[in-house]
């Protein structure tokens, strides 16, 4: 997650630095910017470059800056709302698909704060059917949908997830039976549904829920062990919550083909590694990515793990996990679009 940080005053200014601070070291947000003062200027600029948005400042303030820019709940970026004091941590827009109810919990936790969140759904305890494919990783097809679906289950009525019986669906059923919210689901199998998808239905309406592919990338020193590559990928996707069932490929950089650490977590796994030419990793340019002075001295490029997993997820996706360390071995998670 992309995340800016605007404030108005000193004391938010404080405040911004501190949470900011504390979000650098979190492997799963990529990047944090602080801005502040001149709203009017940045905000039009934030709206459309960030994935979320900490405003620190009146929520008058923030009401009259964002309200032009409001387009979408598919694609507005997540926007909280914290006082000058940091009393209280207010999810704004885009709750669920966004990921600010999720995102405002974490600050509040961060900030000995008090997380306020208003959508219906979590406020009566149910799983929203976009929660669901927010912490999934999927796709909606037809998010015009995610109104009736999420009143139905308000309403209690029993969903039916039609999945492929070729598929292991072992993080859906894991995600289900863990989750703390409630939602009713009626399971039936048909191979006429896609390995990755999940057709959701109930009284003539149907939603498709579309795997979105998600990238382990793998850097390792020469030689590292089959175990320390193991517990690195395990440690980065229990961050994320993923589930290993849910990963659909591993990659790495061409040079690393026979790492026999790596090809034997793909096929443990029965997951696919794709290595990727040099010539490509060389050519790949993303803001996002992290660039290794010592990896291009030696190889001639400035990473492995994030460009291997940006190229392998495909065009325009984008870095859920940034690259993290682990004795020798590093990791990163890219998501398809």
């Amino acid at each position: 997650m992309r995340i800016a940080i605007i404030s108005v005053s000193d004391k938010g200014k404080e405040l911004a630095s501190n949470i900011k601070e504390k979000l650098d070291d979190d492997s799963t947000v990529i990047k944090v910017d602080s801005y502040h003062k001149n709203v009017k200027k940045y905000f039009p600029i934030l709206f459309y470059e960030y994935d979320a948005i900490i405003a620190i400042m009146a929520s008058g303030i923030l009401i009259r800056s964002i309200a032009p820019l409001i387009e979408s709940k598919v694609t507005d970026p997540a926007v909280l709302n914290i006082d000058d004091n940091g009393n209280f941590v207010i999810s704004m827009l885009s709750g669920h698909l966004g990921g600010a109810n999720k995102l405002t919990k974490k600050i509040a936790g961060l900030i000995d704060a008090t997380p306020v969140i208003t959508t219906s759904t979590d406020v009566n305890k149910k799983l929203g059917i976009d929660v669901l494919a927010q912490d999934l990783y999927l796709s909606i097809d037809n998010t015009k949908e995610i109104l009736f679906f999420n009143k139905a289950i308000l309403d209690g009525k029993k969903l039916t997830f039609t999945l492929n019986q070729d598929r292991n669906f072992d993080y859906l059923f894991d995600y289900l039976k863990n989750i703390t919210l409630e939602m009713d689901v009626f399971f039936e199998y048909s191979n006429d549904v896609d390995a990755d998808e999940i057709h959701v239905t109930l009284e003539g309406h149907e939603m498709i829920l579309k795997e979105r592919k998600i990238v382990v990338g793998i850097g390792c020193r020469r030689g590292k062990e089959y175990e320390k590559i193991l517990d690195a990928f395990t440690k980065s996707i229990s961050q994320l919550n993923i589930h290993k069932s849910r990963v659909s490929m591993l990659a790495s950089a061409e040079i690393k083909k026979d790492e026999e650490g790596i090809l034997k977590l793909s096929q443990n796994l029965n997951v696919p590694v794709n290595f990727v030419e040099i010539d490509k990793l060389k050519l790949f340019e993303s803001r996002d990515v992290a660039k290794s002075e010592f990896v291009y001295s030696k190889f001639g490029i400035y990473g492995v793990c994030e460009p291997s997993a940006l190229i392998t997820a495909g065009f325009d996706s984008k870095l859920i996990y940034k690259k993290t360390s682990y004795g020798g071995v590093t990791i990163s998670v890219a998501l398809s679009k």
